[in-house]
């Protein structure tokens, strides 16, 4: 790696945690280029503006997010599970996609737009088509309603649920078997 990149990459990094703590209106450049150990016009050389900085970071961890995770139509209910562990293990990913939400509405969300996206609901809608799980909602609906159950514990969860030494487990698995009776 050159140390450009090794450069970029720092600024990416510490961009990630500042706009996952603060979102976007509450994140200080100034922050991210002293967490990044750089000059501050670096991270405008690089990135233009606080902006495309955003949207790049976001962007990146919403896709390494969305291919982090296996997806398998036959196993909705242990997608919901892996989801829900890697949010666990990722909270900046849940955090950043919380923000875009708050801060950005009306852009282009990559969590919908993506080819990851695309593909899981051609695959949801063949295995409807071919009778393997319901057809009592739609591909789209279906998957956000998976992704909405996977993701219910973190920030974007409606409630609060409980959290006691070993719940983790019990939630995953609580999780895992709303997504079998929702595609039963």
């Amino acid at each position: 790696m050159s140390r450009a990149e090794a450069t970029k990459s720092r600024i990416l990094q510490a961009a990630t945690a500042e706009f996952a703590a603060y979102g976007f209106a509450g994140a200080r450049v100034d922050r991210i280029a002293k967490a990044a150990s750089v000059n501050k016009n670096l991270i405008y050389i690089y990135f233009t503006n606080k902006d495309t900085l955003f949207e790049t970071v976001f962007e990146a961890e919403v896709a390494r997010g969305l291919d982090a995770v296996p997806f398998t139509v036959d196993d909705l209910p242990g997608y919901a599970r892996r989801v829900h562990e890697h949010c666990r293990r990722h909270p900046s990913v849940i955090r950043l996609v919380a923000w875009h939400r708050l801060e950005r509405a009306g852009r282009p969300d990559p969590t919908t737009t993506s080819p990851s996206h695309a593909a899981k609901l051609a695959a949801i809608e063949t295995a409807q088509r071919e009778g393997r799980i319901s057809d009592t909602f739609g591909p789209d609906i279906l998957l956000a309603l998976i992704v909405a159950l996977a993701t219910s514990d973190g920030p974007l969860g409606a409630v609060a649920l409980p959290h006691r030494p070993g719940d983790a487990e019990e939630i995953g698995e609580a999780i895992a078997e709303a997504v079998r009776k929702l595609i039963s």
